[in-house]
């Protein structure tokens, strides 16, 4: 999956909490799709939600593939979010998630599978510490590559920093990591984060050397217990900030990476 390429200048558009819109390999990709108003989610966890998307489900466009980390909390899919699965043709997720859910393909961990000519492969993903599966389910991230283009990595709802090594070991080089950050915390786990924080996040970033880091699903819901303010100031500590790029929902970003 390592080849050498141009830089290539990429579309991203967040639009909310995890969800993005990302144009890569002449398609359209969309991630863990939220777009219901601020409201409540009553369960085993109670999640509420603050803010609405900043572009509806209407305003989003065709979209080609659905790269959903997982489908059992609703911060990463929400009601309006299962509705616009339905209009998808090509949905990637969890095998958990495609024995609860039609139209949804599950990709095991590196298995790959091709949408146009983009190569999509799951890649691990731990939501919490070890052994939070029993408790979060399981969860995946993706990494998108395609001849000519940069390598994508899409890290989910992932905590574990060691998993983010792993991947980059056997990928090779990634030119852009979406990464979920926010520390969200519902105290399932104590002190436990379970997505990356400022620390970890820049701990990420050091184990994926040279990319370009663009940090969603850190706002917007009342679980995240970190802003993206301490979050920009850890990678600036770190000497990282000309690395990061923090997307304002709504308002489209464009990368240049490779």
């Amino acid at each position: 999956m390592t080849n050498t390429i141009a830089p290539a200048t990429l579309e991203i558009l967040h639009i909310g909490g995890p969800t993005v819109r990302l144009r890569y390999g002449n398609l359209t990709w969309l991630t863990d799709p939220t777009f219901d108003a601020p409201g409540s989610y009553p369960g085993p966890l109670t999640l509420h939600k603050l803010t609405g998307p900043a572009v509806s489900a209407a305003e989003v466009g065709p979209v080609d593939a659905v790269l959903l980390s997982h489908d059992q909390h609703a911060d990463n899919l929400d009601t309006s979010g299962r509705e616009f699965l339905g209009t998808v043709d090509r949905v990637l997720s969890t095998p958990d998630a495609a024995g609860r859910l039609e139209n949804v393909q599950g990709l095991r961990n590196w298995e790959s599978v091709r949408i146009g000519e983009v190569t999509v492969t799951g890649v691990p993903a731990l939501h919490g510490p070890e052994g939070a599966e029993a408790l979060s389910g399981v969860v995946t991230g993706f990494v998108l590559s395609a001849d000519g283009q940069p390598t994508v990595y899409v890290s989910g709802d992932n905590a574990s920093v060691d998993l983010v090594a792993e991947i980059a070991a056997r990928v090779g080089r990634i030119d852009l990591a979406i990464l979920n950050v926010g520390a969200a915390n519902v105290d399932r786990f104590g002190d436990s984060d379970v997505t990356l924080n400022g620390r970890s996040a820049v701990r990420a970033a050091q184990a994926l050397p040279g990319a370009v880091i663009v940090p969603v699903h850190g706002e917007g819901w009342a679980h995240f217990s970190e802003t993206l303010d301490y979050l920009s100031r850890n990678f600036e500590y770190a000497g990282l900030a000309d690395r990061l790029r923090v997307p304002v929902p709504g308002v489209a970003l464009t990368v240049t990476a490779g």
